[in-house]
């Protein structure tokens, strides 16, 4: 399945929440720690949801899913689980989405990258959510604030 990413962070989020990684810093240490990392989002996806579940139905916002989303190259595939994080455009990132009004129904309501690995012509470079100077659940509960506001952000 196809499927694109909406939202891009600001440069100023990316200077601060990410840590970027030349190649040569590319290796099987690092996928410990991505692992780490998503394994952290899939418990904060999971635990958030049943949290916000309720306060996104009052807002006419249904059917809140929470859950880390990999692809690569922007092709996600059923099978596609961390074990692929070294692999060139890779990508993984928690994924908000509800059933309702949003800004275009092909996209999900928004993302935040935990991991991406851009291969480029000749040398790739990595980019990671900085878990020790950055609180991905403090993140994740700022951007689902954020969507809850968007009604009253619209008017």
């Amino acid at each position: 399945m196809f499927r694109r990413f909406t939202r891009l962070e600001k440069s100023s989020d990316i200077d601060n929440r990410y840590i970027e990684l030349p190649q040569s810093n590319i290796n099987e240490g690092l996928k410990k720690r991505i692992i780490d990392l998503e394994q952290l989002a899939i418990k904060l996806c999971t635990d958030l949801q049943k949290d916000y579940v309720k306060r996104f139905d009052e807002r006419g916002k249904k059917n809140l899913r929470l859950r880390v989303a990999r692809d690569i190259d922007g092709d996600e595939f059923e099978n596609l689980t961390y074990e692929s994080c070294l692999e060139k455009e890779y990508r993984s990132q928690i994924s908000i989405d509800y059933d309702g009004l949003k800004f275009s129904e092909e996209f999900n309501a928004e993302t935040i990258s935990l991991w991406y690995y851009f291969g480029g012509y000749r040398k790739g470079t990595g980019t990671l959510f900085d878990i020790k100077n950055n609180d991905l659940k403090a993140a994740l509960e700022k951007s689902m604030l954020e969507l809850l506001d968007l009604d009253n952000a619209n008017k």
